[in-house]
């Protein structure tokens, strides 16, 4: 598989959608894996573009069946990656980010080592709450519910191999995407996407 695997995590409201949405935008060799999911669709998310909405029946049908390389439950909702998906675009030599919670990184990084993890963190934990009271979407006590969560996800930055604090979006856009070209770069993946002009190079 030439392809790489770029995981990105990061607690409720630090921003981690919007800045895989501009990497997306800047890097178009980098495609996104849509995830399954049971929860509801928030307003303007569209069904197969966001997430694959599917009900609880369905979503355990398919983890039964071994359909997801990683799940997990967050937030009362089950979340999964489709495992054929992301072997095919691999094979097709295609880089896939995949924008999942630290359980399912931790899936992840199991089964693919050569994955790069990358965490987004907020700037303070009062920045946090101004941007989940920020999008109107979610009652307090939901609200409330993140931040206490938010605490034990931050609890496992360590376990990441990249750290990005999103103070400054563009800065933090530009972080992320460095991370993607330095994976590229690197000896292994150049061998593999440039092997015809590396063996007349290099005799």
């Amino acid at each position: 598989m030439s392809g790489n695997v770029f995981v990105v995590s990061a607690p409720s409201g630090a921003g981690k959608t919007s800045l895989v949405r501009a990497l997306l935008e800047a890097d178009p060799q980098v495609k996104l894996s849509v995830s399954y999911t049971t929860r509801p669709p928030r307003p303007g998310e569209v069904d197969g573009v966001h997430y694959h909405f599917v009900s609880v029946e369905r979503f355990l049908e398919m983890l039964n069946r071994g359909d997801f390389l990683e799940s997990a439950q967050v937030y009362g909702n089950y979340y999964g990656t489709s495992q054929r998906w992301i072997e095919e675009q691999l094979a097709a030599g295609t880089d896939i980010l995949l924008e999942i919670d630290w359980q399912g990184a931790q899936q992840i990084r199991r089964l693919m080592p050569q994955a790069v993890s990358i965490f987004i963190l907020p700037p303070s934990l009062e920045a946090l709450r101004a941007r989940l009271n920020g999008r109107g979407q979610d009652p307090e006590e939901v609200i409330e519910r993140r931040l206490a969560a938010a605490r034990e996800d931050m609890s496992h930055v360590g376990e990441f191999d990249y750290v990005i604090i999103n103070d400054d979006f563009a800065t933090a856009s530009l972080d992320l995407q460095a991370v993607v070209r330095a994976k590229r770069l690197r000896v292994e993946a150049q061998l593999v996407r440039h092997a015809a002009l590396l063996k007349d190079l290099l005799g």
